[in-house]
């Protein structure tokens, strides 16, 4: 008796793959243990941020980390190709916070506690996601080792990371310029702050601030950076000074812009340095 099997036409890729990776996990093909027969060779996934889904280039990424790990391993190298994801930071709350704001919300709104839970479930059902994507791609990865960079094991082994540098004198705590965001409020990466702690020769460039509703009236205000003037809030003065009292709490029309901002009062303020009035740019 013939018996004869159709093949399909085109290749289904739902009908092979997902069954064979579940194969392969089910019964430890992915998994690793420690032989001292072989030489041991290990790749860290550099772990997406859970932002978003994988997009093209980390396809790319983990099929030659995948191609790399199983030819190590067809060479005879104990091979662990360790998983996870990164908490993304502040990029990740700013996708959050823009999830909130079609909801017509911000985090200010519902709190910090409820934004923090939020902000989990987030990370949650991308890492669900994401996983997903890299079981899709094929990736020979140990999944009894998944990682995730805000679990309490890796934040206690980075706090321990940087105490054991800080007490060996290798790095050191000090008060230097950072970059921060006056959006989500934070600090942001200093990577690209050059401080220079020797004093720097510079000029003072003098602007007249008219005063609202007062007909050729003006203060002038002193700074070594005009090109910041687009952005200014306030304008500061000593409470102490008695050129500005009685300006405190009135407005002036910021050059230029023609917008109304505040003059307010802080001891900040040195009354003898330049015109003793500070401009105020976030």
């Amino acid at each position: 008796m013939n018996r004869t099997m159709e093949l399909p036409k085109n290749y289904d890729p739902n009908q092979i793959e997902e069954k064979w990776y579940q194969f392969w996990e089910k019964n430890g093909y992915l998994s690793s243990k420690v032989d001292k027969e072989k030489t041991p060779f290990c790749i860290l996934m550099p772990p997406p941020n859970v932002t978003s889904n994988l997009h093209v280039g980390h396809a790319i990424n983990n099929t030659f980390q995948d191609i790399l790990i199983r030819y190590k391993k067809l060479k005879g190298f104990n091979t662990l190709w360790i998983p996870g994801t990164d908490h993304g930071g502040i990029a990740t709350q700013q996708m959050v916070c823009k999830k909130l704001q079609r909801d017509g919300l911000t985090k200010d709104m519902i709190g910090r506690k409820n934004f923090d839970i939020i902000m989990h479930q987030w990370a949650t059902e991308k890492k669900k996601v994401i996983t997903g994507q890299l079981r899709k791609l094929g990736c020979a990865c140990d999944w009894s080792r998944e990682q995730f960079t805000l679990s309490n094991k890796l934040s206690d082994n980075v706090n321990l990371a940087f105490k054991t540098l800080y007490d060996k004198g290798m790095i050191y705590r000090d008060n230097y310029p950072i970059n921060h965001c006056s959006s989500c409020q934070t600090a942001l990466s200093n990577d690209e702050v050059v401080y220079d702690d020797q004093l720097q020769k510079s000029k003072l460039y003098y602007i007249k601030y008219p005063i609202e509703g007062e007909n050729n009236k003006f203060i002038i205000i002193a700074t070594t950076r005009p090109e910041t003037m687009l952005g200014d809030t306030a304008v500061a003065c000593n409470p102490s000074d008695d050129r500005y009292k009685d300006l405190i709490g009135k407005n002036v029309i910021l050059p230029l812009v023609n917008r109304k901002i505040k003059i307010i009062a802080d001891d900040y303020v040195k009354k003898e340095f330049g015109t003793g009035l500070v401009k105020i740019t976030p």
